[in-house]
């Protein structure tokens, strides 16, 4: 039997408190140690609620709490740091995307891992969906794919709010944020394009002080044949999640909860639906890594699966600052 896995939630942010901290309450396979962030107030009021002891400083927590994983919810330019403190400690990681801000450091901190010899799992919860592992197997129904349309939007009432603002610490804006999501689905189903022509912006608040982008829209081109785009924004309601792929045979439709193939006529053939459609992902995320950990389990969102994506975003950036598309697959560090 698995023995049950302490975890310490590092980043108490509006993501751990709606998120980690409540999913590890309802765990079976892990109880929570400890938690951490840089603001004392928040280390008082998690600890206090949660019954658990509460540090400022990580590299404390480690050496006296001793957790099996650390799960890591903090701003991007912090994320290395976290994964690097946690290695040298021997210490699991749980991460919240992106797996890093750019290739040469997701190149760096997957061989750290590996040397190191630690589990990381990104939190990329699609991947532990059932449907959207469904709709893996409902593609090869549709024969080759020639095109792949992709949108995911919200409205946030000011994208310039916090360090997500600024895309130096954000390591970019909505594309490398929420729309890393949309860009793990286009790699896991479809592989990495070979190019990409990006154009994006930051218009949505005039007059307010920021630089990452609320808007995205990226061009995608496989020498296969398959081209289509993606459409990210953080600015631009209601919120939709859909990626659409067509083949001569049809097109399958993923959105939130449901999936769809439907025939080339664009009548529906059959259809998957999960209600609720996202019951505690970040519970069955901290299950799973229990059982990576274990050994009775793969690690589905490992260092290696996301060196894809960091290269994808790099090429989407050089791309806008170019005005020219880019291959991401030379930017694979």
């Amino acid at each position: 039997m698995s023995t049950i896995k302490r975890a310490a939630v590092v980043g108490l942010g509006g993501q751990s408190q709606k998120d980690h901290l409540p999913a590890l309450a309802g765990c079976r396979l892990a109880e929570l140690a400890a938690v951490c962030d840089v603001d004392p107030q928040r280390v008082a009021a998690q600890s206090g609620q949660w019954q658990v002891p509460g540090f400022t400083d990580l590299a404390r927590l480690l050496d006296e709490v001793k957790p099996d994983f650390v799960v890591a919810a903090v701003p991007h330019h912090v994320g290395r740091n976290v994964v690097e403190a946690c290695a040298g400690a021997g210490v699991h990681v749980m991460k919240e995307k992106p797996f890093a801000t750019d290739p040469r450091d997701a190149a760096e901190l997957a061989a750290l891992c590996e040397k190191t010899g630690i589990e990381l799992m990104v939190t990329v919860q699609r991947r532990l969906h059932p449907l959207y592992a469904a709709a893996a197997g409902l593609l090869e129904q549709i024969g080759s794919p020639y095109l792949v349309e992709g949108r995911y939007t919200l409205h946030c009432p000011d994208p310039a709010a916090g360090w997500r603002g600024k895309a130096k610490l954000a390591g970019g804006g909505c594309l490398a944020d929420m729309g890393y999501h949309l860009i793990d689905l286009l790699i896991w189903y479809l592989g990495l394009p070979d190019r990409v022509l990006a154009d994006i912006s930051a218009a949505a608040a005039p007059g307010a002080d920021y630089d990452a982008e609320d808007t995205a829209l990226v061009h995608l081109a496989y020498d296969s044949g398959l081209y289509g785009s993606l459409l990210v924004s953080r600015s631009a309601g209601p919120k939709t999640e859909r990626l659409a792929v067509t083949g001569p045979h049809g097109t399958v439709v993923i959105e939130r909860g449901a999936v769809r193939r439907l025939d080339p006529a664009g009548q529906v053939v059959e259809a998957l639906l999960r209600e609720p459609a996202w019951p505690c992902a970040p519970g069955a995320q901290i299950d799973r890594f229990c059982r990576v950990l274990d050994g009775s389990s793969p690690n589905p969102s490992g260092p290696a699966v996301h060196l894809p994506h960091a290269a994808f975003l790099a090429a989407a950036y050089a791309s806008k600052a170019t005005a020219r598309s880019a291959d991401p697959k030379e930017f694979l560090a």
